[in-house]
């Protein structure tokens, strides 16, 4: 059970990342997460499944995520609509793009396919076990990705493309095309996004349409989480929480899971749960935040 929490926490923190780099580095409300999910998962399996070279699949999966965050930023820089409804657009979209990609089905089964984590068990299982040896490659994943991140937020353009959030007046005046380090910033993400979709379609066994159903949401309660265990401001911290708050959030899912039954609480509550969550993360930051003013004042 534990090293099942730090798996699929691993796995779903990738989807975290990608989220945070939207929500709190752009702040930008993206909610094309919902559709980039399964694109990616949908993409990995109808690759694997037609005998395409692994890292190849895995590539084109971040590069479909890619462009269906740059048409989410397109349409809203150029045709002058709504973040927020720019998201939901490109999402519903790629429910029917998804539908394509598999052959016009709803649900594709991997359990017969060669995949990426099968030759990890293959190769390493023999020597770690089985879980193991998954779990270590889920982490030696994540940390490159960290790493990489860290890195591009020291770069000007990461820079920038945090400047943005915070300040985009000052972006301007310092010559910055801000549409264009925003496309960059969003189709970044839905790259993420989608190679988190990749690793869970294979995690699971099968891709399907409704697996993104609400994941926005998820990733946004792990990045909350995370928020909660530390504050920093330095970007490797920052990285390192949304982690850790993945973590933490699927640690809570499977006690819901396993234990909410002495409350009555069954799977299709998850959801609800969720929610609280996001409730709660709110709640408590903005009578937090009230405290440190009223400290403030009062010194």
């Amino acid at each position: 059970m534990v090293e099942g929490i730090f798996v699929e926490g691993l796995i779903y923190s990738i989807l975290a990342l990608g989220v945070f780099l939207t929500f709190r580095v752009l702040d930008f409300p993206d909610l094309t997460v919902d559709g980039t999910f399964p694109l990616g998962a949908s993409v990995m399996a109808i690759c694997l499944t037609g005998g395409m070279p692994m890292p190849l699949a895995l590539l084109l999966s971040f590069l479909c995520g890619c462009a269906a965050g740059v048409v989410t930023a397109v349409i809203h820089n150029k045709l002058g609509v709504p973040g927020l409804l720019a998201g939901i657009l490109t999402m519903t979209m790629l429910w029917s793009i998804n539908i394509r990609v598999l052959g016009n089905r709803a649900n594709l089964p991997l359990l017969r396919t060669d995949t990426i984590l099968t030759r990890v068990e293959k190769v390493f299982g023999p020597v770690f076990g089985e879980t193991a040896a998954i779990l270590i490659f889920f982490f030696l994943v994540v940390l490159v990705i960290k790493v990489l991140l860290d890195l591009f937020f020291h770069t000007d353009l990461g820079l920038t493309m945090g400047a943005l959030g915070d300040n985009q007046q000052m972006v301007i005046s310092q010559g910055v095309n801000p549409e264009m380090v925003k496309i960059i910033g969003v189709g970044l993400s839905n790259g993420l996004v989608a190679v988190s979709g990749a690793f869970a379609a294979q995690y699971l066994g099968f891709a399907d349409v409704n697996l993104g159903i609400g994941i926005v949401v998820s990733g946004l309660a792990m990045v909350m989480l995370g928020e909660f265990l530390f504050s920093s401001t330095r970007i490797s911290l920052l990285t390192l929480r949304v982690i850790l708050g993945a973590i933490l959030y699927k640690a809570i899912m499977f006690a819901g899971r396993y234990y909410g039954y002495y409350i009555r609480l069954t799977p299709n509550d998850l959801k609800l749960l969720t929610g609280i969550l996001i409730i709660a993360c709110l709640t408590i930051s903005r009578y937090r935040s009230r405290g440190f003013h009223f400290t403030g004042r009062r010194k």
